[in-house]
C-alpha cells in the first residue's frame, strides 16, 4: 500500500539529485583553466562620443532646438512651419495653434528638453502651465507646474500621463527651468500580425532626480478611459498646447540601438 512517507522519501531524494548535480556542474566550472583574456574582448571597439561642456550636448545628439529657429519642427495640424514664439533662446506655446511636433522621426532614444512654467501664475490643478511631452507621438510626459499646486498625482510633472505617478515632486520654482533627461524603449510588436511583444519603458530624470525607473508604459495616453494598444513603428516627438504660455530651450535627442 501506497504511504505519504514513501512520496516524502522520494520527493527528498530527488531534490538532493538535483542539488549534487548542479554542485557538480559548478565543481567542474571553477576546475576549468581559464585565463584573464578568456573573457577579455576588444573588437569592435565602442564609438567615441565627446561630451559637451555645460549645457552643450554631445557629440552624436541631433540638436532639435538651439535657441534660434523651429526648423526642426512642424505643426501637428497641417505639417506646415511650426508656429510658436521663439525669443532670447528659448520658445513658447502660442496657445490656440496646436501641438509641435519633430519633421524627423525615433525610435529609442535619450531625450533632453528644458522647460518653464508661465512667469504668472495662474489657475490651479491642471490649469497651471500645463503641457505634455509625447514620445513617439503617443505617450505622454507630464509638463505641469507642480510647485505648491495638489492635482491627481498621476497627472502631475513627471508622471506618465493618466498612468504612473512619478516617485517623487522634483519641481522648482516658477522662475527657473525644469530639466527632463528621459531614456525611452520603444514598444516591440510582431511585424507580421501586429501583436505587442513588449511594452515600452521610460526612465525619466527631473532635475537630477529619478522620478520614473524603466517604468513601463501601459499604451497609448488617453485623457478619457484606459490606454490603448496601437501598432506602430518610429514617431515623433511632439509638444502640447494646452493653452498655457510654457516654454521650451535646450532640446535634443540621441537615437539608441534598436
Amino acid at each position: 500500500m501506497f504511504k505519504a512517507t514513501d512520496l516524502k522519501t522520494g520527493l527528498t531524494v530527488f531534490l538532493l539529485s538535483l542539488v549534487c548535480a548542479h554542485f557538480s556542474t559548478a565543481q567542474e566550472l571553477i576546475k576549468e583553466d581559464w585565463k584573464p583574456e578568456d573573457t577579455e574582448f576588444w573588437d569592435p571597439e565602442r564609438p567615441v562620443v565627446t561630451p559637451g561642456k555645460g549645457t552643450e550636448p554631445p557629440s552624436d545628439a541631433i540638436v532639435l532646438f538651439d535657441g534660434s529657429n523651429l526648423s526642426a519642427w512642424e505643426s501637428q495640424k497641417d505639417g506646415s512651419a511650426a508656429p510658436w514664439k521663439v525669443e532670447n533662446g528659448y520658445f513658447t506655446v502660442t496657445p490656440g495653434t496646436g501641438g509641435i511636433q519633430t519633421k524627423e522621426e525615433f525610435g529609442d532614444f535619450q531625450l533632453h528638453i528644458e522647460w518653464r512654467s508661465p512667469q504668472e501664475v495662474k489657475g490651479e490643478s491642471q490649469g497651471r502651465g500645463n503641457s505634455g511631452i509625447f514620445l513617439q507621438g503617443l505617450y505622454e510626459v507630464q509638463v505641469l507646474d507642480s510647485y505648491k499646486n495638489r492635482t491627481y498625482y498621476n497627472g502631475q510633472a513627471g508622471s506618465i500621463y493618466k498612468q504612473s505617478a512619478p516617485l517623487v515632486n522634483a519641481m522648482r520654482p516658477v522662475n527657473e527651468w525644469e530639466v527632463y533627461d528621459i531614456i525611452y524603449t520603444a514598444p516591440r510588436f510582431d511585424e507580421k500580425n501586429g501583436a505587442l511583444l513588449e511594452k515600452a519603458q521610460v526612465t525619466l530624470l527631473h532635475n537630477g532626480i529619478v522620478v520614473q525607473n524603466a517604468t513601463e508604459i501601459q499604451g497609448t495616453t488617453e485623457y478619457i478611459g484606459t490606454p490603448k494598444i496601437l501598432y506602430h513603428g518610429d514617431g515623433p516627438i511632439a509638444l502640447q498646447d494646452h493653452s498655457n504660455p510654457v516654454s521650451f530651450r535646450n532640446i535634443w535627442i540621441r537615437k539608441l540601438e534598436h
